[in-house]
């Protein structure tokens, strides 16, 4: 039955590459409901899955001259909608990650007077941190003097938390001996 299915839909492929608007329409209502399933099962938003299918047919509208094997429609079109699924995964996480940055960055700091903090220690250290790697220079600064989280901070840098952990680790070692 798979066989006949890929051969079905592999004819109206062709039909659909010959002009025939029809076929594509017949190629939508049998994979449509699927695709929007699948697409649900990745972003777990309907509406969001619908934009996501729509989105997929119009790539593959566009591109459909570039399937070389039409019997293999099937999992062409799903692979799209499982791309372009991900791809929107991405930019929401992106869009989160940057309103969450905004929000921190605008969120007012707790700021100690620096007369507090003995001048020359208090240079010595800004003087170390800028000797400090261009990574480890950042991680410092995102956790000590922006005050985000481990988990913020990788998110940010696109690093996982070990490795800011880690960064975090290196540059106060290397900080100490500078201090000493």
């Amino acid at each position: 039955m798979e066989k006949i299915n890929r051969i079905f839909d592999g004819l109206l492929v062709l039909q659909y590459k010959g002009g025939d608007r029809k076929a594509m329409a017949t190629l939508i209502k049998r994979y449509h409901n699927q695709l929007c399933s699948h697409a649900f099962w990745y972003t777990r938003d309907m509406d969001l899955a619908k934009d996501v299918v729509q989105d997929s047919w119009h790539k593959a509208l566009g591109s459909i001259g570039k399937l070389k094997d039409p019997n293999k429609f099937s999992s062409w079109i799903m692979t799209i909608v499982t791309r372009k699924s991900l791809d929107r995964l991405d930019e929401i996480r992106k869009e989160r990650v940057q309103k969450e940055h905004i929000r921190h960055t605008l969120k007012p700091r707790r700021q100690e007077p620096e007369s507090r903090y003995n001048p020359e220690l208090l240079q010595r250290l800004k003087s170390g941190i800028q000797n400090l790697s261009i990574d480890h220079q950042t991680v410092v600064r995102l956790f000590y003097l922006q005050e985000y989280s481990m988990k913020e901070i990788s998110e940010i840098l696109g690093i996982s938390a070990g490795t800011v952990k880690s960064r975090l680790f290196y540059a106060r070692e290397k900080l100490k001996t500078y201090l000493k």
